[in-house]
């Protein structure tokens, strides 16, 4: 008879609503694998009135190392925490719950790796620098978001939303970070994007394909700015490829696909969980890219 397989030694996962589609257990998973760290990272469906039992549970229970936090939670799971780390107070959202210390003295920090997930995946594309910026979406991600473009030194950014009092936090998060937030009714999100050196598509699943076919319809042509291909970031990485991705880069333009971002705010994460058991960055990345089919760097 086999003996059973003991447990983890330690807890994560990655928590929303739906979840099934995630990958994220496959690139933790590969990191920890090659960093030795006994971890098991699951995928968790957590309804929004479910959220505040689970973070209860990571709090109670010392086996729990931290948590990736995805839509609809981002806004929500902030509360819950004790403290948290850099853009976080800017932003109001938070993708990471990392848990620290055990019994009385356990404490939960909230931090958000979106922002050098952005960062990279839209460096590794080989953007240089970039005057004007078009966000599509107001949400927790379009926040982090503007966050990257501010440190990655944009001027002026339009975000291109359906309800423009929703997003208006996102003018004032452009006050606190340096960068100056245009907001912009979803109806010129087309001719935005086709004069854009650098678009960023934060919006759900099929969220941009009525976009994609006006774009489609246009006829400009993508072309050279400054010595810059133009280049679109869309965070929605299934089904993939996106109807606005197809479109772009029938016109020539660069495309970045979520995956790439996933990937490298998941690297922050893993930064975080394996604590001092994170070494070589470029060989966590390549055995990450190597789980989910992805080029390695």
């Amino acid at each position: 008879m086999d003996e059973a397989v003991p447990p983890a030694r330690f807890r994560a996962g990655v928590t929303g609503h739906p979840i099934a589609h995630s990958k994220s257990p496959k690139l933790h998973g590969a990191a920890y694998a090659l960093l030795g760290v006994d971890c098991s990272y699951t995928a968790i469906d957590t309804l929004p009135d479910e959220l505040g039992d689970l973070i209860a549970d990571i709090r109670s229970d010392n086996a729990w190392r931290g948590l990736s936090v995805t839509m609809p939670h981002k806004a929500a799971a902030l509360k819950h925490m004790d403290d948290v780390g850099p853009d976080v107070s800017a932003l109001g959202v938070i993708n990471t719950v990392l848990a620290k210390g055990e019994g009385p003295d356990r404490r939960l920090m909230g931090y958000n790796t979106d922002v050098a997930g952005i960062v990279n995946a839209v460096r590794h594309a080989g953007t240089g620098s970039v005057d004007h910026a078009v966000v599509l979406g107001g949400g927790g991600t379009a926040a982090a978001a503007v966050a990257a473009l501010a440190r990655l030194g944009v001027g002026l950014t339009d975000v291109c939303v359906r309800s423009i009092p929703k997003a208006s936090g996102l003018v004032f998060l452009g006050e606190r970070l340096g960068i100056d937030v245009r907001l912009t009714d979803f109806a010129e999100a087309a001719n935005l994007c086709s004069n854009a050196s650098l678009v960023i598509s934060t919006l759900p699943p099929h969220g941009a394909d009525e976009l994609a076919r006006e774009l489609s319809g246009a006829a400009r042509e993508v072309r050279e700015s400054a010595g810059l291909l133009r280049v679109l970031l869309d965070v929605a990485y299934d089904p993939w490829p996106s109807a606005i991705a197809g479109v772009w880069a029938a016109r020539g333009g660069v495309i970045v696909p979520g995956l790439e971002m996933l990937l490298y705010q998941a690297v922050e994460q893993v930064k975080l969980f394996a604590g001092d058991a994170f070494q070589d960055e470029n060989a966590v990345i390549n055995v990450m890219c190597d789980a989910v089919g992805a080029p390695r760097r």
